[in-house]
């Protein structure tokens, strides 16, 4: 006699539907508060009276939280359950996000960026486990596909409403309409949230190490701080005391990998060659990308006069240069492995290579148009690289360290963020002297400087990625 079992449920419900849309406006928060500032923070210096460092604090401060916490915030939801820290998480998100709209002087707007990028490290590295535990296995991909477009449209449409709460100036509140929203995108989304996500308890098993976490924290703080200080208040002790305290920290850092039970980075990870260069290679490349993305802002509200409209629909070609490449990029990746970032990078390359050629030929008198095409130029490189560099990084990792490969590395991007925001700002407020053109000119040759290095870094990848990688 057979017995006959029936088949799993594989149909996607609308409840199903609805926690994917959940899910997705977490990260649609997250996206949408780390770019705001590249457009904004120009107009919220000059209000607050914050002079550039305020402007470098803005971006890197959020992206610095975000990638020291962002392992930790993954390895709590394991530990006290998913459902918990993300709700923890859109709370405190929220919270902070209105502490930026109510901040009074420069030091209150970066403490509440920081306890933004904090919470959001919380919140989002819970998406990928609660969709996994909520759509049947044959539909991951299905749902995962939804995530592309819809950040790559909010990555087009975040920075314009941006730009346009600010020149709209809506009951007076200018800048900080643009954190107040989130009141009602917060708020909505977490109670959608807790009426729609599952329950579960965790595994509290699951071990954290905070010290680990603490070094890393006071490395990148200490060196970030000093770097910032430093350009502004020409390197006092206290900004060299700060990235001599930042080093020591992270070289204890390091060593706390090696002797920690449960280390953030597991250690074998660093024996792989592709997966040491690829880490670099990410670091490199996504701090060179995010400066330049800042430079660009300040460039076109300092240099061409531009409102924050105006920068916001000037930088929409890189958005949507973004987008086409990055589905292109998916469907070539598996034909053309590390070659796909090799192309990517001579891209980006001959897009910054073209807006320093009109930076140099032209200065401020630059035509819309044609600082336009460069920049989509510069966007079809990035998208072709975004999601290739790791991909492909990840290509001869052992599958049982994929989770901890994957998680070092998206907060080695965060972490890129912070520095290279932070690194090619300064560049760009020190050599402003002699005119805004000269301080473009001279951070986009830094760019390029650091954009070449990466190309010699591609050779030592693997060369393909895992076939399950690639969804």
């Amino acid at each position: 006699m057979t017995i006959r079992t029936a088949p799993p449920d594989t149909k996607v419900t609308a409840r199903m539907w609805a926690i994917l849309a959940v899910t997705l406006a977490a990260d649609i928060l997250d996206l949408l508060d780390s770019t705001i500032t590249n457009i904004a923070a120009p107009t919220i210096a000059r209000d607050l009276l914050g002079g550039p460092s305020l402007i470098q604090w803005l971006g890197a401060g959020y992206a610095l939280s975000l990638g020291v916490l962002l392992v930790v915030g993954g390895r709590l939801g394991d530990r006290f359950g998913k459902r918990r820290l993300f709700l923890i998480g859109l709370a405190g998100f929220t919270l902070a996000s209105v502490a930026c709209g109510l901040a009074f002087d420069p030091t209150s707007l970066i403490a509440a960026r920081l306890l933004q990028g904090a919470f959001g490290a919380m919140l989002i590295p819970q998406s990928f486990g609660i969709l996994t535990s909520v759509f049947p296995r044959e539909q991951l991909g299905r749902a995962f596909s939804v995530f592309g477009p819809a950040l790559g449209l909010s990555g087009v449409c975040g920075p314009i409403l941006a730009g346009f709460l600010v020149d709209a100036d809506l009951f007076g509140l200018g800048w900080r309409a643009m954190f107040l929203i989130n009141i009602a995108l917060g708020g909505l989304a977490f109670v959608a949230a807790y009426r729609l996500l599952p329950a579960e308890h965790g595994d509290r098993s699951v071990s954290i190490d905070a010290l680990g976490a603490i070094l890393l924290a006071a490395a990148m703080f200490g060196m970030l701080f000093g770097l910032i200080d430093g350009s502004s208040n020409d390197w006092t002790a206290t900004s060299r005391t700060a990235m001599v305290a930042g080093a020591v920290c992270f070289a204890l850092f390091a060593r706390r990998q090696v002797t920690a039970a449960d280390p953030l980075i597991k250690p074998t990870l660093f024996q792989n060659r592709g997966f040491r260069s690829g880490l670099i290679l990410g670091l490199v490349f996504f701090a060179a990308v995010s400066g330049l993305l800042y430079v660009l802002s300040l460039f076109m509200q300092n240099g061409l006069g531009y409102t924050p409209t105006d920068t916001a629909l000037g930088l929409a070609p890189l958005a949507v240069g973004i987008i086409i490449a990055s589905i292109a990029a998916h469907q070539l990746l598996g034909k053309l492995g590390r070659n796909l970032i090799l192309i990517g990078l001579l891209i980006t390359l001959a897009g910054t290579g073209l807006v320093l050629g009109l930076a140099l030929a032209v200065g401020t008198g630059v035509a819309p148009w044609a600082l336009a095409a460069a920049i989509l130029l510069v966007g079809l490189g990035m998208g072709t690289c975004f999601g290739s560099v790791f991909v492909v990084t990840l290509g001869d990792i052992d599958p049982s360290e994929t989770g901890s490969a994957s998680g070092s590395l998206s907060a080695v991007q965060q972490l890129a963020n912070a520095v290279g925001a932070a690194a090619v700002t300064t560049v760009y407020f020190h050599t402003a002297g002699p005119g805004q053109a000269h301080a473009l000119t001279v951070s986009l040759m830094l760019v390029v400087a650091i954009t070449v290095v990466s190309l010699g870094l591609v050779r030592l990848l693997p060369r393909h990625a895992q076939t399950e990688q690639q969804h």
